[in-house]
């Protein structure tokens, strides 16, 4: 887009969509981009449902994954770089006219820095952003539950079922089924447990990944299918678009001082 057509784009109350994901270790049957390609083809197709409504900015490619570094590949970034680079490319969608920005996120330890991000910009220019997981949008975790076959805690939750899925949909010469293998190691109990689609317990941590996986997987690819991803890309896409709609008819926050 050129810059006058930016500028036309912003004066009609369009959602900039801005996803967020990172490059790390999948399992020996992904790429090391699954999260990056996952994340960038949902908001890509979400966009062109709507694209009178809604503006795709190009991705934040890098995020938080220390924790994945003993496998080759991981590029993570600091916690405080992180946050800050997300707020100053928001901080530049509002300054340029867009008053209401969704952040789609496509990594899970980058979770709590996106929320940190949207709220930062909020107080500070009173635009409108939220972010949200784009397996938590609408919809998506109810088609997700119909198609699972692997465990119901943890069969859903790195270079798994769904993500593989998702992949075989979108880039299937690149997926190596042959060497996807089913690893439970997360060692849930009685408060901790996690799964992208079943959801996590109440205590939060994250171990190294090395110490919770021999390959880098944690789930059960060999369950994936592309049939299972189109239906997945398709129910993501979807529940990002509610989510446009339902900002785009959200008033603007209006501040008052009461001091």
């Amino acid at each position: 887009m050129t810059w006058p057509a930016i500028k036309a784009a912003a004066a009609e109350n369009r959602v900039c969509i801005v996803p967020v994901a990172t490059i790390e270790d999948h399992g020996e049957h992904l790429p090391v981009d699954t999260d990056l390609l996952l994340c960038t083809s949902v908001c890509e197709a979400a966009a062109a449902r709507i694209p009178d409504r809604a503006l795709l900015v190009p991705a934040i490619n890098h995020g938080f994954s220390p924790h994945h570094m003993d496998f080759p590949g991981p590029i993570s970034i600091a916690a405080d770089t992180f946050i800050a680079y997300g707020v100053d490319v928001v901080r530049s969608l509002v300054e340029h006219g867009f008053q209401r920005v969704l952040i789609v996120n496509g990594h899970g330890s980058n979770s709590p820095f996106v929320d940190i991000m949207a709220r930062l910009v909020v107080v500070e220019t009173g635009a409108l952003v939220a972010a949200v997981n784009y397996w938590s949008a609408p919809h998506v975790r109810d088609v997700a539950e119909r198609l699972r076959e692997s465990d119901p805690i943890g069969g859903m939750n790195h270079a798994c079922e769904f993500e593989t899925s998702l992949y075989l949909a979108l880039r299937p010469e690149l997926v190596d089924m042959s060497r996807a293998v089913r690893e439970l190691s997360h060692r849930p109990s009685a408060n901790y447990w996690t799964d992208l689609i079943a959801g996590d317990g109440p205590l939060v941590m994250m171990e190294p990944w090395s110490a919770l996986s021999r390959t880098g997987v944690m789930g059960d690819p060999t369950k994936a299918s592309t049939e299972k991803g189109r239906v997945l890309l398709d129910a993501a896409a979807e529940g990002l678009v509610e989510l446009i709609e339902e900002l785009r008819a959200r008033p603007l926050p209006q501040r008052v001082n009461h001091h």
